[in-house]
Order: C-alpha cells, then structure tokens, then sequence
C-alpha cells in the first residue's frame, strides 16, 4: 500500500509561483513513473506531467515551458515548480505514482486558486 501527501497549493495572482511537493510512503519498491494531474471544477482530471524513474519528463502543453516537475528517488518524493500561473490553472493538483505492473495510486489533493 502507497500513500501520498500532497503540499503547497494556496491562493496566488496572476503571474505568481508556486512549488507544490508529494511526499509518498508504504511500498516504495519499484516505483515507475511519477506525476501530477489536475481537475478544475466541471472538468475531467487531466494530465500536469510525469516523470520515470529515470528522469524522463512529459508534460501537458498547456503548462510546457511553465511547469518544471522533478522526482527525489531517495526521499520518494516529486514536486512541480509552476512558475506564470493563469487563472485557468485554478485546479485540485493530485500527485499520483504507477507501479510496473500498472498499479496507481492517488493522493487527496491540494487546491491551487489562481487570481486575475
């Protein structure tokens, strides 16, 4: 069993930055891939970026070139810098981790809220 605890969301204008962080722990072994998803409200969860064990990034193109994600393979951590924050990034941002088997695992959340 893997549980993750997001952190770092809060209220910011237009222009501002956040750093959120997800500290995961339980089964660690063998993790894969590392991410963050988000889901504003009347809206389906969608894809922020991932990141593999081995550094390989993917990112949504609406944050490219605004959002950084990085992973801590010794702290089982991930974090994502999101730097020129819009008020359509306003969204629940979920941390999530998968297994090699496919196995995925969510944490509860943090609200990011974007003002204009």
């Amino acid at each position: 069993q893997v549980q993750l605890v997001e952190s770092g969301g809060g209220l910011v204008q237009a222009g501002g930055s956040l750093r959120l962080s997800c500290a995961a722990s339980g089964s660690m072994f063998s993790i894969n891939d590392m991410g963050w998803y988000r889901q504003a409200p009347g809206k389906p969860r969608e894809l922020v970026a991932t990141i593999t064990s081995g550094g390989t990034t993917n990112y949504a193109d609406s944050v490219k070139g605004r959002f950084t994600i990085s992973r801590d393979n010794a702290n089982y951590a991930v974090y994502v810098q999101a730097n020129s924050l819009k008020p359509e990034d306003t969204a629940v941002y979920y941390c999530t981790v998968r297994y090699p088997s496919g196995a995925q695992y969510w944490g509860k959340g943090t609200l990011v809220t974007v003002s204009s």
